[in-house]
């Protein structure tokens, strides 16, 4: 009778003992504490588009356009705004950021050329030394017609220096 109450515990630790225990689990690569200064690209792919008022939205970019931009993280780590921004000429303030520990936030206020109101653009995503990836949520604050919301996937690494003072953006498509 003693022995059928040790039966269970017996053939677990048969069972434990047969697979040898569980493989260690792949070392994960730690968090940076922050950007490494230097010239970045960013590639964003717009995901999805819609109107929030029912007109045309005030935007060149259409779901499943690709663009890439290149701009600087400062000395201090901080991205440049045109790194997030939607779209060229669009003149951009980070409000709000943080980037620590591997992860990264900003919140922006964007103007736009030829259109009262405000382009309102929020990075969510995270970060190693030289390279984030996330997603770019905008909102827009059109005093007319043309307001929307866009979602765009992004992916930036850091491809070198910054440049000489004066150039330090530099758009393509």
């Amino acid at each position: 009778m003693r022995a059928i109450k040790w039966a269970p515990a017996i053939g677990v630790a048969m069972m434990l003992a047969a697979c040898g225990g569980e493989p260690a689990a792949p070392a994960k690569e730690e968090a940076a504490d922050s950007l490494k200064p230097g010239l970045y690209e960013v590639s964003s792919e717009v995901t999805a588009l819609a109107s929030t008022d029912k007109t045309s939205p005030f935007t060149k970019l259409k779901q499943g356009d690709k663009t890439t931009v290149k701009a600087c993280v400062g000395a201090d780590g901080k991205p440049a705004p045109e790194l997030f921004a939607e779209a060229e000429g669009d003149k951009c303030e980070i409000k709000n950021s943080y980037i620590r520990y591997g992860r990264l936030s900003a919140q922006m206020s964007c103007t736009r050329e030829g259109k009262r109101g405000e382009v309102m653009p929020a990075m969510m995503g995270s970060f190693k030394a030289d390279s984030f990836e996330g997603e770019i949520t905008s909102l827009t604050y059109f005093i007319e017609d043309g307001d929307y919301r866009m979602s765009r996937k992004v992916s930036a690494r850091r491809v070198g220096d910054c440049p000489a003072a004066g150039a330090a953006e530099e758009k393509a498509s």
